[in-house]
């Protein structure tokens, strides 16, 4: 082997291992941007998920008092709470969601008869009032002599309104057997609309076995979940109207002679010791396994509350707790409006936790009207904002929707719905968050390296190749000049 030859097989050589060196270093630069970054984006939606606390507990096990007692400035100034009998209890405001007092409130409970506002509001989305409904024969079985019921017969023959007041008013178990059988042709089906509906509406540690509430190991909820199932019924004007009735009568059907008068059992509704002046509707349950249960909705100038108790120890409880509650809210919060600019303002301001998201991009927003509560002696000043990580693109022009938290401290007192538009020129040089359109996540812009670790192995393989290349064709000059030396000498 030649100097020559040498020499360029070391070039080879060296080429190789440079290239094999910068290889590594690229693969493990490139990894360690993805990890920076995904790390970064992580901190960033963890940041947010914080920022949006709602001053609970997402927790199943163990017990949590929402008091007011929270680190922060602003918790210290939420309004001190009652204390309760109740095993868990939630207050919130039906149209913001806010929560303004629970107490172990996502712990699992059995909801024994207040099932029955999922049985009637899925009746009345998916049936008209003047719809007949024959009993069968499981369904005028379907209860014990000492269970709620209106004696129903089999073959007998209910409008569905009628249906809706003998479940809501008087409780009867048959007559919701019934309502689930004809608008799902079973049990078991009208099981699985209970629970897909209640996915829907935010109730997700919930699950619905039958109709009625009747004790069953695999029904159950939480005071959380049923709060939420409870907003759809407050805003549903057929069922508050049922709801809120104190007297309804069935006059003779085909299969019974009399008049059947109905009262209204829920105790907040009756002079009974336990009226409230606010009362809007509601429903009781009761079962050996569930203990006293009850869900209240109230109402007070503007601002409408709902009220659930479980796990209480007798009758007189629940009612005693849900006014407690309920006094507690009316008098210690308000609901005020707020608006766009506010929530512009929110965003501009030093408080908000990560405001160079948007830079000084020009950013406009569009919102719905919303509303917050916070406590009486607190102003929109005293809210911060936060914008949830799962955000979506909305066009090709970098606008987007963002669904944000308004927090007075580690409490979320509402949450809104923003537009966000920025003109696509000034998208160059800020910080936008770009929405991939694969994914939800959201990642900064600017200051990007995008490396296609593929391209860099091509490439090599593409330089390798031509080295091979040459290293060839000096090897055939190479071979043609020692035959041509040979030969000169043979012939001398």
């Amino acid at each position: 082997m030649n100097f020559n030859k040498i020499k360029l097989h070391n070039i080879r050589k060296t080429l190789l291992r440079s290239t094999a060196a910068a290889l590594c270093a690229v693969t493990i630069s490139a990894s360690a941007a993805l990890s920076v970054s995904a790390a970064t984006a992580s901190t960033a939606a963890s940041n947010a998920a914080t920022s949006a606390v709602n001053g609970t507990v997402q927790s199943t096990t163990g017990t949590t008092d929402t008091t007011g007692n929270s680190q922060g400035s602003s918790d210290n100034q939420w309004p001190a709470s009652p204390t309760i009998s109740a095993g868990s209890a939630i207050l919130i405001d039906a149209d913001t969601g806010a929560i303004l007092y629970e107490k172990d409130c996502h712990s699992r409970a059995y909801p024994a008869s207040t099932t029955k506002i999922m049985t009637s509001l899925l009746a009345i989305e998916n049936s008209s009032l003047d719809d007949v409904i024959t009993f069968s024969k499981a369904a005028a079985n379907s209860y014990k002599w000492d269970e709620a019921n209106t004696g129903t017969r089999e073959g007998e023959q209910f409008t569905m309104e009628q249906a809706l007041y003998a479940t809501l008013l008087k409780s009867a178990n048959e007559v919701a057997y019934g309502i689930g059988e004809y608008i799902a042709g079973s049990i078991p089906a009208f099981s699985d609309m209970m629970n897909e509906r209640a996915r829907e509406l935010g109730a997700l540690n919930t699950h619905f076995n039958n109709p009625n509430g009747l004790s069953d190991t695999n029904h159950y909820t939480t005071a959380y979940d049923l709060a939420m199932i409870g907003r759809a019924c407050f805003n549903n004007s057929t069922f508050m109207t049922i709801s809120s009735s104190v007297n309804y009568s069935i006059p003779p059907t085909n299969k019974t002679a009399e008049t059947r008068y109905f009262r209204q059992r829920h105790g907040m509704a009756n002079s009974n010791g336990y009226q409230y002046e606010y009362f809007k509707g509601g429903k009781t349950g009761f079962t050996d396994e569930s203990g006293y249960t009850l869900i209240t909705f109230a109402q007070k100038d503007d601002m409408r509350l709902i009220c659930v108790v479980f796990r209480e120890s007798d009758d007189a409880s629940r009612y005693v707790d849900s006014k407690a509650l309920f006094d507690y809210g009316f008098n210690n919060f308000k609901k005020a409006p707020i608006s766009s600019s506010d929530v512009s303002s929110l965003f501009n301001s030093s408080n908000y936790y990560n405001s160079k998201v948007f830079g000084n991009a020009g950013i406009s927003f569009s919102m719905d009207s919303a509303y917050v509560d916070i406590p009486q002696s607190a102003s929109i000043t005293d809210i911060d904002i936060s914008v949830s990580e799962n955000s979506e693109a909305s066009d090709n022009n970098y606008d987007f929707t963002a669904d944000v938290s308004f927090n007075y401290g580690s409490h979320k007192v509402g949450t809104a719905t923003l537009l966000v538009t920025t003109p696509k020129s000034d998208t160059k040089d800020t910080n936008l968050p770009y929405i991939q359109e694969s994914t939800s996540s959201v990642v900064s812009q600017k200051n990007c390296l995008v490396i296609n670790i593929w391209h860099v192995i091509i490439m090599i393989i593409a330089v390798l190749i031509i080295f091979e290349i040459i290293d060839t064709v000096h090897d055939n000059k190479m071979r043609k000049h020692r035959r041509r030396s040979y030969n000169r000498r043979r012939h001398r």
